[in-house]
């Protein structure tokens, strides 16, 4: 019944947004001008497809390829270019770091370390899977962070519920300690590679404006309200929702360091790849002043991702593989864990935004928008986030990005501000969706094995969603003016 079900819905969405389509092109509601149409009917078409998931989204981002063309609205090689925007391999070049630390389990290391350090007791094994979760995330993709985190808590969960009679407290911990592996993820925001809706903005605004959002400009900034949000996260479910009660346990703690022990040494692998992604880190972050001292090597952040991903190939392991050479520290096969249909989604959403851009469709918007806006600086980004968090409980929050991206920075011209200071509350609020198993990857994952029930994460994440919204609105509003981004 699930499988037909799931067709039946796929079917649903396909004959919904082909229809809504065709009529928003006959009937020109806004009576717009034919190419601004097409495009207003072609956005609405792959809005609705991504939204219902009649196809896979990134082949409903292919669509641009196929419809700009063949319209007239965009000549093939300009709407192509978009597939390979320099956002697309800085995204690139992070996933291959990620796959390094993957392989060699360099992951784990980390976070049992940081376990370790927090403490054995129901509240600091939490903060420490929230520190340790958020970290990782900061660099890693949420999914990937979140597939790491939880079978360690499964079995953190399984050594507590043996020796812990009380049944609340022990349910309690449970609960608090799958949602916060999600929550940590989402709210990891400190850096432009840490969220696809993140990477997907930084992208938009370089090809709008011509302004690139230094790496380390995004790290000096958010970083603060990623800690900040992890704090929240913290006491809003320990402190208020969900108290544990649960006092220090040495079994936890022999758990955690058998996993340890079971890791071994660092071996020369982890050693490398730890190596190299420091290198990473420390070049992003150092890259403007490289530029300034000398001009023979002009460096920027997608140049720095894909010089760390090539040495990862270039770099041996010291281990030997089935054929007895030396492996490296990836291979190509490696590759094929690759997120391949998230870069297709940035090269399909930035064709969609460029040609939003290039028929007005989204500054006329932008424009109506603005006559009806308040000129309270503060309200408006409050506005915009609340708008942004709570669609993408429905939306992809890569898809909401990339919709809204335009339409935000068109609002905030017409008003005479910096598109940035709506931009980028709207994006950061677009990875905060915490109601909803569809609102995030890390929210579904944790849904989908069976610890959560609905209710506790729609009555959890609504308090979540209010905290991230103010929070947010209020971070941004007095802290963004004073960088130069």
């Amino acid at each position: 019944m699930q499988i037909n079900f799931t067709t039946r819905k796929k079917e649903i969405g396909l004959f919904i947004g082909a229809l809504l389509s065709i009529m928003c092109f006959a009937l020109n509601p806004f009576s717009l001008p034919n190419q601004a149409n097409l495009v207003l009917a072609i956005t609405v078409l792959m809005i609705v497809w991504w939204i219902t998931e009649a196809l896979p989204m990134p082949v409903v981002a292919l669509l641009p390829i196929v419809l700009f063309p063949s319209f007239g609205i965009a000549p093939l090689k300009e709407v192509s270019k978009a597939y390979g925007d320099p956002i697309v391999f800085l995204f690139m070049g992070g996933f291959f770091l990620a796959l390094a630390i993957e392989k060699w389990n360099l992951h784990k290391r980390m976070a049992l370390g940081i376990i370790t350090v927090t403490g054995t007791n129901g509240n600091r094994i939490i903060l420490g899977f929230i520190m340790a979760t958020g970290f990782l995330s900061l660099w890693l993709s949420n999914t990937a962070t979140t597939m790491m985190m939880f079978p360690i808590a499964l079995s953190v969960i399984h050594v507590i519920k043996a020796h812990n009679k009380n049944e609340k407290n022990v349910h309690n911990f449970s609960l608090v300690l799958m949602l916060c592996i999600a929550y940590a993820s989402n709210f990891a925001l400190g850096t432009v590679i840490a969220t696809p809706p993140n990477v997907a903005y930084v992208g938009y605004i370089e090809e709008r404006f011509n302004h690139t959002i230094a790496f380390v400009d995004w790290l000096v900034l958010f970083m603060p309200l990623t800690v900040i949000l992890l704090l929240l996260l913290y006491l809003v479910l320990v402190k208020w929702l969900y108290p544990n009660h649960i006092k220090h346990s040495i079994e936890a703690s022999s758990a955690i360091k058998k996993a340890q022990k079971q890791l071994g040494t660092m071996s020369v692998a982890e050693w490398s790849v730890l190596s190299v992604f420091s290198f990473t880190v420390l070049l992003w972050i150092i890259k403007d002043l490289l530029n300034k001292w000398q001009s023979f090597v002009v460096l920027d952040d997608t140049i720095i991702a894909i010089m760390g991903a090539v040495l990862l190939f270039l770099l041996p392991s010291n281990t030997k593989a089935v054929d007895r050479k030396s492996e490296r520290l990836l291979s190509w096969p490696d590759a094929e864990k690759m997120a391949w249909d998230v870069l297709l989604l940035f090269g399909g959403g930035i064709a969609l935004a460029n040609a939003l851009e290039d028929s007005q469709l989204v500054h006329e918007f932008g424009t109506e928008l603005a006559t009806i806006a308040t000129d309270n600086l503060f309200l408006i980004i409050l506005i915009v986030t609340t708008i942004s968090v709570f669609l993408s409980e429905v939306i992809s929050n890569l898809a909401l990005v990339i919709i809204l991206s335009p339409v935000v920075s068109s609002l905030a011209l017409s008003l005479n501000i910096n598109p940035l200071l709506l931009g980028i509350p709207m994006t950061l609020g677009a990875s905060c969706a915490c109601m909803l198993p569809m609102g995030t990857p890390p929210n579904a994952i944790i849904f989908a094995k069976g610890h959560i029930k609905m209710e506790h994460m729609m009555r959890t994440g609504l308090v979540l969603n209010i905290v991230c919204i103010l929070v947010i609105s209020l971070f941004c509003w007095l802290f963004m003016p004073m960088l130069p981004l």
